[in-house]
């Protein structure tokens, strides 16, 4: 079986629009349940705001990500450089930038389509239901995505 999905992955960056929703959620998820077994960043095109709604549904899943604070490309890439064997873009203008830095950086690239939930309308709960949704979505894509890496070694408890 030799997809793409089979290639060990050492380094993942996610990227949204802002870094205030879309991206840091996927990064604290991929962090939770892949701990330092794959490095993990997310950026934005742009820059964002912190985003509550982001922090409130991850914490009902035990993931806290009430301390991230939103960066861009150029920043991340200023503060330690882009080296990542894997970008996952989830946004179309994420998508755009992420094929830009394969002109520079030798990284395979991923659209994952993901809604943006702070357009949702209605009731607090509506809202937070959409949180919920791409959260969810987040969490099945990535945990089967990264999966195989860990099968690689199914030892996971390395004593000392």
């Amino acid at each position: 079986m030799d997809e793409p999905c089979s290639k060990r992955i050492h380094s993942v960056l996610f990227v949204c629009a802002m870094n205030s929703v879309r991206s840091p959620m996927a990064e604290s998820i991929a962090r939770h349940y892949f701990g330092k077994s794959v490095y993990v960043q997310s950026a934005g095109v742009r820059k964002g705001e912190a985003d509550g709604f982001m922090s409130a549904v991850l914490d009902e899943i035990g993931i806290d990500a009430s301390k991230h604070k939103p960066r861009t490309l150029v920043e991340l890439e200023e503060w330690e450089g882009l080296n990542f064997d894997l970008i996952i873009s989830l946004s179309p203008e994420a998508h755009h930038a992420a094929l830009e830095l394969t002109r520079t950086i030798a990284a395979d690239v991923e659209y994952w389509p993901t809604p943006d939930p702070t357009i949702a309308q209605g009731s607090r709960e509506q809202v937070l239901d959409a949180y919920r949704d791409v959260r969810d979505g987040l969490v099945y894509r990535i945990r089967l995505r990264l999966k195989q890496r860990s099968q690689k070694s199914p030892d996971d408890g390395e004593g000392a």
